[in-house]
């Protein structure tokens, strides 16, 4: 990939700001994107799992929704929500057996990959690496048990909130336009997309974010969605809020 030095560029400053990458020296970065050759997919390209056992892929632009899908009745959930500096199917660099997944691009997206068994083989070879590595599948792993806790635990409502309250990024306490804070990754995803994130449907979770709007809980400019009350989110994230009326409660 050095062969396009703006591009080279361009992934090292994204890769940089990562959580797998920072801290990383220069060289050592260098020699990892040396490996990697450029790939990009299109808006609502779903990929078929196999292409993972084969290649790694690290994101560089755009976002990837990482789905189960039950191939019945067409049923699906989120179990990750990828962005610029993510590795998708981390699985595929400790195992290989197949991994069931099916990533789709939510956007136009660049990526970086490289076979598997170079990915591999740098990670032996550079064990600074691991400092980032470990740590960050110990994320992933807590993300996977927050989603088990949050659909065996809560309602709808709540696991909603909780969700929100995850992506949520603070804006600076003298904010000219008044925002408590802004969506990181899902600020302008449709209600069905946030639905499979929640293990829930469309109608429930339009349901929920219009109550909250309503409420001056959230609000919509734009297709973005910004937080407006912080302390009351949370109350409904910790289940303390009174629930609005029956008809209205989640299935």
């Amino acid at each position: 990939m050095k062969r396009d030095p703006v591009y080279f560029s361009h992934c090292k400053h994204i890769l940089i700001q990562s959580p797998l990458f920072s801290g990383l020296a220069d060289e050592l970065l260098d020699d990892m994107l040396s490996l990697f050759r450029r790939d990009t997919w299109r808006r609502g390209l779903q990929l078929d799992s196999v292409i993972f056992q084969e290649r790694f892929y690290l994101l560089i632009e755009g976002r990837i929704e990482v789905m189960r899908i039950n191939p019945e009745t067409g049923r699906s959930i989120t179990l990750f929500l990828l962005g610029p500096g993510d590795g998708i199917d981390m699985a595929t660099l400790l195992y290989s057996q197949q991994h069931e997944v099916t990533p789709v691009a939510v956007d136009d997206v660049a990526l970086i990959s490289v076979p598997i068994p170079d990915a591999r083989a740098w990670i032996e070879r550079h064990h600074e690496f691991n400092r980032n590595f470990l740590p960050y599948l110990g994320k992933q792993m807590r993300q996977m048990e927050d989603l088990a806790t949050d659909l065996a635990l809560y309602d709808t409502m709540t696991r909603l909130a909780r969700l929100i309250l995850r992506h949520i990024v603070p804006h600076h306490p003298q904010s000219a336009d008044g925002r408590v804070g802004h969506l990181k990754l899902i600020n302008d995803l449709h209600d069905d997309a946030l639905a499979r994130m929640v293990g829930s449907v469309r109608q429930v979770v339009n349901r929920h974010l219009q109550y909250w709007r309503k409420h001056g809980v959230l609000h919509k400019h734009k297709f973005h969605t910004e937080v407006d009350d912080l302390e009351i989110l949370q109350q409904y994230a910790s289940e303390a809020m009174p629930r609005i009326e029956q008809k209205d409660k989640a299935s």
